[in-house]
């Protein structure tokens, strides 16, 4: 072996030590839809627990899009991280530089062993480009194209096992238009057409009305694709308690034909820092929601890792968790 070599030989000992973890992932087994459930490429049935980030955007310009933040997630017990994309955050930044932050999250994720959910996070009726506030704006349009352009980065990369095509629809009781379940469902299967047309892989999850609570329309009218999952986001003042039989009628049943994601649960105190309708509850919710979770083999992503953004899990980037935090936190982390 002469000097070049050796030097290289020696070089490439370096980078495999001394490399961070996430440099040397490896690739997790894919997840495909098998009926009403969620399974790997081994035949195992995976169920979910996870946590939503803040907006990569927001996080990369607070310092803390890194391991440390991925490392604590994992320590919670989530095996599932959702990234809330913004279209306002998509537009300043630009799409490269986008998703160049979109793949050193998804290295992370993927050393850490956690999938990933990327969503589309806008609010509002997207048939009639009428949404709840401005970081919420987008057209059709360039909703059609941010998924051809995932499907296209994305399609083949296992840690990604969803894309959530829309997060919260809703006509706000006709303060943002008009649409219908059968309009809404025709731009829903147009976004899937989409994205496997340009070689996306990965899970669809589509959304009902209410802010992404309604499955109700499903019953009699589904998706026509078979290889998705349905969402809703059952925060605790969408409906009065008793519950169960509530969230049975308006979502639970979805689960009997097909897979369910809670992709955004969480509560806080009347008291706490940022309560607001329609989060505002007690612990007994987390009990109660995931007993259901667990009776029906449902899959949720907790909001949100953030000290800023309510109802937070923590209180500072030392990642105390706050009261509703550390109750999410003993939950998740109980075998």
């Amino acid at each position: 072996m002469n000097y070049f070599q050796s030097n290289k030989f020696l070089g490439i000992i370096f980078l495999f030590i001394f490399l961070p973890s996430y440099a040397q992932e490896v690739a997790l087994p894919w997840i495909k839809v098998v009926g009403n459930q969620l399974v790997n490429d081994k035949g195992e049935v995976v169920l979910f627990k996870g946590l939503n980030t803040s907006d990569p955007d927001k996080l990369e310009k607070a310092g803390q899009w890194n391991d440390a933040y991925f490392s604590e997630m994992k320590k919670w017990g989530a095996n599932l991280v959702r990234f809330p994309v913004h279209p306002r955050a998509w537009q300043e930044r630009g799409k490269e530089a986008y998703l160049k932050l979109l793949d050193e999250g998804i290295s992370l994720a993927t050393a850490h062993e956690m999938y990933v959910i990327i969503d589309w996070h806008s609010i509002g009726n997207l048939r009639s480009e009428i949404f709840q506030s401005p970081s919420y704006i987008t057209t059709k349009s360039e909703t059609f194209d941010f998924w051809r352009t995932m499907a296209m980065h994305y399609g083949d990369n296992s840690t990604v096992a969803f894309f959530e095509l829309y997060n919260e629809p809703t006509t706000g009781s006709g303060r943002f238009g008009i649409c219908s379940w059968p309009q809404w469902k025709e731009i829903m299967e147009e976004t899937i057409v989409v994205i496997r047309a340009n070689g996306g892989k990965n899970i669809p999850l589509v959304a009902g009305f209410n802010w992404a609570y309604d499955l109700t329309e499903i019953k009699d009218d589904p998706i026509k694709f078979a290889d998705i999952a349905y969402v809703s986001h059952p925060y605790p003042q969408k409906r009065s308690m008793p519950w169960i039989e509530q969230w049975e009628k308006d979502w639970g049943f979805v689960s009997e034909k097909s897979p369910v994601l809670l992709t955004e649960v969480g509560f806080c105190s009347a008291d706490a820092r940022g309560a607001h309708i329609p989060v505002i509850s007690d612990p007994s919710y987390v009990d109660i929601l995931t007993g259901y979770c667990r009776d029906k083999g449902i899959s949720y992503v907790v909001w949100v890792f953030d000290p800023n953004w309510a109802p937070m899990l923590i209180k500072d980037w030392s990642f105390e968790p706050t009261a509703a935090g550390q109750k999410w936190k003993e939950v998740m982390t109980k075998k």
